[in-house]
């Protein structure tokens, strides 16, 4: 038994993912999309929990301070150089996000790119290499090119 009297969970679910019970908290919570271990110290050290505890042993208290502090990290003053998303295109705001957000939100802003055409926007609707890396040998779709098997 814990120390809060609840038994120990296996899988402990939070925005939607399953996270293993036998994990460090600390280490469970980087499984959630949209949470570095950076702030996934920052959340432990705030709430001042073992960040070597299983997560397992966490009470339902506990785990729903957690997915607090993840929903709104600035009403725990966690400083906003740690949040994913600063400075929203939208909105203009610093913000956190965690969950399944975290993929609909990066197609919400590949399609913005897609949209004004800009030199990002034209690479991803060819299905090339965004960020400058080379295209000469590399990201090749389909057949192989420039090898040919020697014949015997």
């Amino acid at each position: 038994m814990a120390e809060g009297g609840e038994k120990f969970r296996h899988i402990v679910r939070m925005f939607d993912t399953d996270l293993e019970g036998h994990k460090a908290i600390l280490f469970a919570l980087t499984k959630l999309p949209g949470v570095s271990y950076s702030f996934s110290n920052a959340v432990v050290r705030v709430l001042g929990l073992d960040p070597l505890k299983p997560l397992g042993f966490l009470s339902s208290e506990e785990i729903k301070k957690i997915e607090d502090v993840l929903k709104s990290p600035d009403k725990y003053g966690i400083p906003p150089w740690l949040y994913n998303r600063r400075r929203d295109p939208v909105t203009g705001e610093d913000k956190h996000i965690v969950g399944p957000k975290v993929k609909l939100v990066e197609k919400m802003d590949i399609d913005r790119l897609k949209k004004m055409r800009c030199w990002r926007g034209v690479r991803h609707i060819l299905g090339l290499k965004v960020r400058g890396q080379r295209t000469r040998t590399t990201g090749r779709k389909g057949r192989t090119v420039g090898y040919s098997k020697k014949k015997k």
